[in-house]
């Protein structure tokens, strides 16, 4: 590469438009990141990690779903969640079971562990809005319109 060509790489990647700190994607991937470690540690005192957590949340809401249910509900494959839910069942906090009329379908169910998990999870979300330094109401419009765009970019599929 030549001097010419490497200020010519440079000048293309300097377009405003294409700078890191201007990409929507990159401002919600590192948000994303910086969310997770924040709930870290609130998480590891209850042996959860964040993706378990987000299946608990599920599953306290509604217990006895399938994991094709819960697999929808959090936008993602049920084989990359089969590992996650065979952990938890592991650690005690859910029970899967067949379901009789159809083998392939799985149920889940919280055990008296899972049931008791979520009392001591309750104070989290308020400790995630101490972090934010938000307010309840800007944290909600924050939450509504990332409902839209992903609403949006699942149309956009």
């Amino acid at each position: 590469m030549t001097v010419d060509d490497h200020s010519a790489t440079a000048g293309a990647g300097s377009c405003e438009y294409m700078l890191l700190q201007n990409q929507l994607c990159f401002a919600l991937h590192s948000t994303s990141l910086m969310m997770t470690k924040v709930y870290k540690p609130h998480l590891q005192a209850l042996n959860l990690t964040y993706p378990q957590y987000l299946a608990m949340l599920v599953l306290w809401e509604k217990d006895g779903l399938t994991v094709g249910e819960v697999s929808t509900r959090l936008l993602t494959d049920p084989g990359s969640l089969t590992p996650l839910l065979k952990r938890l069942e592991v650690e005690g906090m859910i029970s899967r079971v067949r379901s009789h009329e159809d083998q392939r379908v799985v149920h889940l169910h919280l055990t008296q562990l899972g049931k008791d998990l979520h009392q001591q999870a309750k104070h989290i979300p308020q400790c995630i809005l101490a972090a934010s330094g938000l307010s309840l109401e800007k944290l909600q419009d924050i939450q509504k319109n990332l409902l839209l765009l992903r609403r949006n970019l699942q149309d956009s599929i």
